[in-house]
């Protein structure tokens, strides 16, 4: 059952390596807005995306394969049919800590079978929304 309390999600976002799976180029997009905040609030960020070269200054991949990093938390800013194969990616790595999917985003089956590999797993959530409710100092 994917995470929904507040100290469980406080504790997914404690995590600070995320792969962003559908990041864009486009300033508009919650895809650039969300992770751009992320990367404003110390999160150290991989990009994903195989039509760009490079994203929040930083070299973009083609898939969560290729990410050569340690990875934490892998947010899923992609259409829900393409949930499976990236959770699939996911669970062929031995780093991954938790899947975020963005509002909008999930997949049952897929969530079911990230928790079953002892993932954690975020489903229909903002990451930028939970990080500023539940994180962010006031002050910032």
């Amino acid at each position: 059952m994917p995470l929904e309390s507040p100290d469980d999600l406080r504790r997914v976002l404690a995590y600070d390596r995320v792969a962003v799976v559908g990041a864009s180029t486009s300033f508009e997009k919650a895809a650039h807005i969300v992770p751009a905040y992320l990367q404003r609030h110390g999160y150290e960020l991989w990009p994903v995306n195989p039509t760009a070269d490079e994203i929040f200054g930083r070299r973009a991949f083609d898939s969560l394969t290729d990410v050569p990093a340690s990875v934490d938390i892998v947010e899923i800013f992609r259409p829900s049919e393409e949930v499976p194969g990236i959770v699939g990616e996911a669970l062929d790595r031995d780093d991954v800590r938790a899947i975020w999917m963005q509002p909008g985003v999930g997949d049952d089956d897929a969530a079911r079978k990230a928790e079953a590999a002892g993932i954690d797993v975020v489903q229909d959530r903002c990451m930028k929304v939970e990080h500023g409710q539940l994180v962010r100092n006031p002050m910032d």
